[in-house]
């Protein structure tokens, strides 16, 4: 095991000096028994990411990762029915969900944290100058203010001249992790929220547009004048699209940003199963729509070549992977993170026995 950490996280001496030499890397982080294709499916959040870093480890492995980008909740699902390797979702996995795992007890394993851009379509209102408040924010959501010049919004906003113009809503059609984030962020705002629609991956949503995928919300902004949607972060970036400041639980005005997602990730208590959710965080310096994105794994790996080869990925993503995390503004793994990732690793068995320490 300590051969494997030191070749992961470490570095090997060469001619004097340190480097991380692709050949040491292959060893310790590739699959072992011949398996060169995987496949998983699920949340669309971390999909940017998470094609640089499967386009990465082919390089290096030559293991072919298919990934689905079809949702969280069709990630839960394929999950379940053991269709796949591994599932990822931006929400934890629901009791009830767990309950209808047909492979037994499930592992969350988190990746990067990431936030939710709110973007809208107003022509002459640059990114970043448009302020919401949380309870602003859930009524537009819950369609009780309309109009882009209703007085709460320009009582928050004295510099815009903000146009008469029905507010299209826009939000996701998929089961979907992002959807966990932001409803989950709205309930915990807004009481009437929480009573009238909750949190999941898929809620009853009081109206307007649906859109498959963050790539569809975003294009049903970006075509509807007046549209408001939320997608991940990554998405506005490449898509150019503006997006608000939020309000956050210190009374700050904010952006998201790579910077306020790690505040956000800043969580001194982690639990063990790191099954946490990081909306509405506390600290001042916190984009307050963030949150954790998971693979989902099996305790219990019913074939050894497969498991062998979906952990040595999961090792691999939360440790070389995460340098490809902030040019694409996640927040990369840190800390006690790290730490409580590794063990929920080294969980992962077949036959009754970790698989990390069975390959060394």
């Amino acid at each position: 095991m300590r051969k494997l950490m030191l070749a992961l996280v470490g570095s090997v001496a060469v001619a004097g000096g340190t480097c991380w030499t692709a050949a040491a890397q292959a060893q310790e982080a590739c699959p072992r028994m011949g398996v060169r294709e995987l496949t998983g499916a699920g949340a669309t959040f971390p999909f940017p990411l998470y094609s640089k870093m499967f386009d990465e480890y082919n390089k290096l492995c030559a293991v072919k990762v298919n990934y689905q980008s079809i949702g969280s909740g069709g990630g839960i699902r394929q999950i379940q029915q053991m269709t796949v390797d591994f599932g990822a979702s931006d929400g934890t996995v629901t009791d009830q969900q767990k309950a209808q795992m047909k492979g037994g007890t499930i592992v969350h394993i988190p990746i990067v944290a990431g936030s939710e851009a709110i973007v809208y379509n107003l022509p002459g209102i640059a990114s970043g100058k448009l302020k919401l408040t949380p309870d602003v924010l859930a009524d537009v959501y819950l369609k009780k203010i309309k109009k882009w010049n209703d007085p709460r919004i320009t009582s928050l906003n004295p510099d815009l001249k903000l146009p008469s113009l029905d507010i299209a809503v826009v939000h996701r059609s998929d089961g979907s992790g992002t959807t966990f984030i932001f409803t989950n962020y709205l309930s915990k705002v807004s009481k009437e929220w929480a009573d009238k629609v909750g949190f999941a991956t898929s809620v009853n949503w009081p109206g307007d547009i649906g859109g498959a995928g963050n790539e569809g919300v975003a294009n049903q902004v970006k075509q509807i004048p007046g549209g408001v949607g939320y997608v991940e972060l990554a998405y506005a970036l490449q898509n150019k699209m503006p997006w608000a400041q939020l309000r956050n639980k210190a009374g700050r005005f904010v952006e998201p940003s790579l910077e306020r997602t790690s505040a956000a990730a800043d969580v001194a208590d982690l639990p063990d199963n790191m099954e946490v959710l990081l909306t509405d965080s506390a600290n001042p310096e916190a984009y307050p729509i963030s949150g954790f994105t998971w693979l989902l794994l099996y305790e219990d790996q019913k074939d050894q070549a497969r498991g062998d080869a979906v952990v040595r990925l999961a090792w691999w993503m939360t440790h070389e992977g995460q340098k490809y995390a902030q040019p694409l503004e996640y927040a990369a793994l840190k800390g006690a993170a790290v730490s409580k990732t590794e063990a929920l690793l080294k969980k992962i068995k077949v036959n009754g026995k970790s698989l990390l320490a069975a390959a060394n």
